[in-house]
């Protein structure tokens, strides 16, 4: 496999060291086997002669971008060069995603459902594990608010979702609290959020209300904490192409995937690694050791982020071993994560 070379500085390459390194890396993934002088002279169209191909191989392997086996004279990338061609690929982005055939009308309003229907497509296009962090907002349905006055200057506000979850804030108040603004803000608050989703522009409106008297706005300011923790909910995974994914490994890729496995069953390091992961205005791509999860080193993630404007919801990625094929797998998540999000501003866009 390619040597860890990470720390070596993005250097600068010539056009004509560009196009080998590419045709190298895109060699390799396809066939999985090094790649030497002859094939690149003979199908790559590089019109140079093999002592000159051979030269450039040299100097790339130098700059620590290739590497080859003690047993062939033939090349492979390392997670240095892999980072350089994506970080080509990122720069050559078409300004609008190509098309995806992703059909939600049996998901309706489910958030949930969406999001499995897009990694199945995603891990059947690709051969590659796909992940979708779901949006903290699907589990943020407003069921019931309470407000209670438990001592003359104690308010308690709860707030129980669609799901069962509750969420509790306590507010300690300078003055004692009449209690018929306590029946009121039960009232109002339910009447505002009962069945919203609690995304941004609900709770604005909601808290932020112009028409809304001073003291009772300021009231209200002190209970909008508990909706925020609502409003962050629980991050949640969906996973598709776990299935088949072992049949298309190789021997050397298995142990990496064994323990991405295991992952998945706690979740937790792959929820933090997604919503580190993201950038709101560009897919994103983590090779070997930039998933800083040592246990996965082998691998590669790429992603993009879905949500509303200036606001990601979450993320759909394909996990797979260094030598991916990147370019689809950037085209793939592109596509997806723009579906996603155009399918969103339907449920979302009025909140």
């Amino acid at each position: 496999m390619p040597a860890n070379t990470m720390n070596v500085p993005t250097p600068d390459l010539t056009d004509r060291q560009r196009e080998i390194l590419r045709s190298v890396i895109e060699e390799y993934v396809t066939t999985g086997q090094p790649v030497g002088s002859k094939y690149l002279v003979d199908r790559a169209d590089l019109r140079v002669s093999s002592s000159t191909v051979r030269a450039e191989l040299s100097e790339l392997e130098r700059r620590g971008l290739l590497t080859h086996p003690h047993t062939s004279a033939g090349r492979v990338p390392t997670e240095s060069g892999y980072r350089f061609y994506v970080d080509q690929l990122l720069d050559r982005l078409q300004p609008r995603p190509d098309a995806l055939a992703l059909d939600f009308s049996a998901a309706r309003n489910e958030v949930d459902a969406a999001l499995r229907t897009t990694t199945e497509i995603l891990a059947q296009v690709t051969r590659l594990l796909a992940l979708a962090s779901a949006p903290p907002l699907e589990t943020a349905s407003v069921r019931h608010v309470e407000v209670l006055l438990l001592q003359p200057r104690v308010v308690m506000v709860v707030v129980i979702t669609s799901t069962g979850g509750v969420s509790s804030h306590t507010a300690l108040f300078p003055d004692p609290v009449d209690l018929g603004i306590i029946n009121w803000a039960s009232e109002y608050l339910n009447d505002r959020l009962r069945g919203q989703w609690l995304g941004a522009h609900v709770l604005r409106r909601c808290f932020e209300e112009s028409a809304l008297p001073q003291r009772e706005r300021t009231f209200l300011a002190e209970l909008r904490p508990a909706f925020a923790e609502v409003a962050r909910g629980e991050q949640r995974i969906v996973v598709g192409g776990a299935a088949g994914l072992l049949e298309e490994l190789r021997v050397e890729e298995l142990g990496p995937y064994r323990r991405l496995m295991e992952m998945l069953e706690q979740r937790v390091a792959l929820i933090d690694l997604l919503a580190r992961s993201v950038e709101p205005l560009r897919p994103f791509v983590r090779v070997g050791d930039e998933l800083d999860i040592p246990e996965l080193n082998r691998l590669s993630l790429v992603g993009a982020s879905y949500g509303l404007v200036n606001q990601a919801f979450g993320a759909v990625s394909l996990v797979g071993p260094l030598r991916m094929d990147y370019e689809k797998a950037i085209r793939s998540v592109r596509s997806a994560a723009y579906e996603l999000t155009r399918y969103l501003e339907e449920i979302y866009g009025e909140n």
